[in-house]
């Protein structure tokens, strides 16, 4: 079992801070693709789809195509409060879209290619001015990922605690992932979503800061280097947001299965008050080698759940299954804390037992080899909440 604490501790530390007074929020935003109800091809549907959604401000949103629709939960305080409002606004979306012909798809890619020129949400300058700067990178709009937001944290603390946390990024990559087809095949990867994301410069493993003015530089030399338009397109797979108090795990591919969305937010606010923890009693960051963790983050991609990876601290090789139960350990504390412990480790038991998302799209293309099986799964699993 991984034991990081009993790890070197690192050289460059950030300053101490204060875990908050106040229990940890937590918002996600999930992305979904809206696809034909018969030939389960992408429509660019999401300007009639939110149109006929309605809905509060701030819930329901477009997104970099016109394929896409985005949904944001208001803030939680528990789970349970978080999977209601999911299922609410994933009930909205879908009614808005079976209006409209359509079916949401909640898949980190359209599985098969997209037809003819990218329907981009041009009627917005910055989406122009990214297509003109960074051309065929563009085409990975075309996917969905889940975010989630903790909060209420300074950025100070954001920083601080990105560090402790980052080491975990492959571990939840895995229990994530759901995307093994794109454009049309089988890429060999548990999570394509996690490599084609990656193109962009302005995407993957935070870097480690050594002080909240480090993780100011970084972003100040990707725009000032023209690899983002704007602190929007910090793409990085963990950030400390920058339009509110919270610190974004960008990471995860968007799954169908809700169940597993609200696991990843428990995990993600129990990482945030393990780290939290840890720097209040003073104990030191446990070392991670960069190129470790980036060689963590590919196998986590290619293998996701089912296969093995790396753990992040030595880069011993070892099963998903294991590090996950290992992450599951690490935090099982702040979990019970929270009254999240029963559900996580139940949705992890579950996912161990019948398999990734990237698993189950695998078993149904296996049955006659077609794609539009996979879709149609994909579909079924959306709405099956």
């Amino acid at each position: 079992m991984i034991e990081p604490g009993n790890s070197t501790t690192s050289t460059g530390t950030t300053q101490n801070t204060v875990p908050p007074t106040v229990p940890l929020t937590v918002g996600v935003e999930e992305e979904f693709l809206l696809v034909d109800t018969r030939t389960f091809r992408v429509v660019p549907a999401a300007p009639l789809v939110l149109a006929t959604a309605g809905g509060l401000p701030g819930e329901l949103h477009p997104e970099g195509t016109r394929y896409q629709v985005e949904i944001s939960t208001p803030i939680a305080h528990s789970a349970a409060t978080l999977r209601a409002e999911l299922a609410a606004l994933r009930r909205t979306l879908g009614r808005a879209a079976r209006a409209h012909g359509c079916r949401l798809l909640a898949a980190p890619s359209p599985v098969v290619a997209v037809e003819g020129p990218l329907h981009l949400t041009d009627d917005e300058p910055r989406q122009r001015e990214q297509h003109r700067r960074f051309g065929a990178l563009t085409d990975t709009l075309v996917s969905c990922g889940r975010h989630i937001h903790i909060g209420t944290l300074d950025v100070d603390t954001a920083v601080a605690v990105s560090n402790r946390i980052r080491p975990w990024l492959p571990t939840l990559i895995a229990l994530a992932a759901n995307s093994p087809f794109w454009g049309g095949r089988d890429t060999g990867h548990a999570s394509w979503r996690a490599m084609a994301w990656s193109g962009w410069p302005s995407a993957g493993l935070p870097p480690h800061f050594t002080s909240t003015a480090h993780f100011r530089r970084s972003v100040q030399t990707l725009l000032g280097s023209g690899a983002a338009l704007d602190t929007k397109m910090v793409y990085w797979d963990l950030r400390p947001s920058g339009h509110w108090p919270t610190l974004e795990i960008r990471a995860p591919d968007m799954s169908p299965d809700i169940d597993s969305a609200v696991l990843q937010a428990e995990l993600a606010r129990a990482l945030v008050s393990t780290a939290l923890r840890e720097i209040a009693e003073r104990r030191p960051e446990p070392a991670v080698r960069d190129d470790v963790l980036r060689l963590a983050r590919w196998r986590a991609a290619h293998d996701g759940l089912e296969g093995f990876g790396l753990d992040p601290y030595t880069g011993t090789e070892l099963p998903a299954a294991d590090l996950a139960e290992a992450l599951l350990d690490l935090v099982a504390p702040d979990l019970a804390a929270a009254g999240d412990l029963d559900h996580a480790a139940k949705t992890l038991a579950g996912l161990l037992r019948d398999g990734s998302g990237a698993h189950r799209q695998r078993v149904a293309f296996a049955r006659r080899q077609d794609l539009t099986d996979v879709l149609r799964h994909l579909t079924d699993e959306t709405e099956d909440f």
